[in-house]
């Protein structure tokens, strides 16, 4: 008499998932991976577990996390963002690669408007000059958004958030987007040079791809309006850290506000930490209560969509 099977197995990189996509996977096996578990330890539980589906919220999953996962179907990303997965190792396997796409939307845009103010207000500063005893009222002016031109790269689910947020504001807002066919009321679509020569605000909002890493490089930073400033809450692989430093300090640009970078966690020392027109954030524009909740949902969604349409196909 054949024991009783074990339930497939959901691997999460992470130590947590939102209670609402727990319920959706329950009848699965959900193994966590821990806080920030190593490509080792992923290695590790793919070995021992067998997981049919990996939802990844913390790390990369290359090929040999792949080859470890034999039973793998389904790479399902914790968010929009699906760089850190080997597109091209999951389709020579035949392993189906889904984003939760829109999911964490809102915090995304939510986030850029609060590196944007704190840029443009100079909040995290004068918050230190007043702990300091200071009192910088009558030398301070702060950047007015009204009027000014807001330049997005990117016009997907975030950037037409943020760009609804700058027409609120009183901005005109220009858009980069290669794949958008029509722009929203109050934004203009524009070839990527002009949006960096006439846009006070440039605020990046597109996936990271081989072909645009590092694409603002000091060439294009040279294209800048003079005294513009820059927002990041894409991924830093679209910037080339250096020329940013640089541009930051030639007053080519007047502050940047970023969530994302080159290698994450961000190494400490970082130049960033010494310049004081830089607005660090650690990654989290896409982490609140509500994204959290809908990004599980949208990822164990993707899950049970593609093994559903599998079995259906296989039967």
């Amino acid at each position: 008499m054949q024991a009783a099977s074990h339930k497939p197995v959901v691997l999460v990189t992470a130590a947590d998932l939102a209670p609402q996509a727990l319920e959706m996977l329950a009848q699965f096996d959900v193994v966590f991976a821990g806080k920030q578990p190593t490509e080792d330890d992923i290695v590790a539980l793919c070995t021992r577990h067998k997981p049919i589906a990996i939802i990844v919220r913390y790390g990369k999953v290359n090929a040999r996390i792949m080859d470890a996962a034999e039973n793998l179907q389904v790479i399902s990303k914790h968010g929009s963002g699906i760089d850190v997965i080997d597109q091209a190792a999951a389709a020579a396997r035949g392993i189906a690669v889904r984003a939760a796409v829109g999911a964490n939307a809102a915090a995304v845009a939510e986030h850029t408007w609060a590196l944007l103010l704190a840029c443009a207000k100079s909040v995290p500063q004068l918050d230190i000059r007043m702990r300091e005893g200071h009192w910088d009222k009558s030398t301070h002016k702060s950047v007015e958004l009204d009027g000014r031109t807001l330049g997005l790269v990117g016009l997907g689910a975030i950037g037409r958030r943020v760009a609804a947020i700058g027409a609120a504001f009183g901005m005109k807002v220009l858009a980069f987007d290669p794949f958008a066919k029509e722009a929203p009321a109050g934004v203009t679509l524009v070839p990527l040079d002009m949006l960096y020569a006439e846009s006070d605000v440039v605020s990046l909002h597109c996936p990271l791809t081989a072909d645009n890493r590092r694409m603002l490089d000091r060439d294009a930073l040279a294209r800048f309006k003079r005294g513009a400033m820059l927002v990041n809450t894409a991924r830093g692989g679209l910037i080339d850290e250096a020329a940013l430093v640089e541009a930051l300090a030639s007053g080519r640009l007047s502050a940047a506000g970023l969530d994302s970078f080159d290698v994450e966690p961000m190494t400490a020392p970082h130049p960033f930490q010494q310049i004081p027109n830089v607005i660090l954030s650690p990654h989290i524009g896409g982490v609140s209560d509500a994204a959290y909740v809908n990004m599980g949902k949208g990822a164990a969604a993707n899950v049970l969509a593609v093994l559903d349409e599998r079995a259906h196909s296989a039967a």
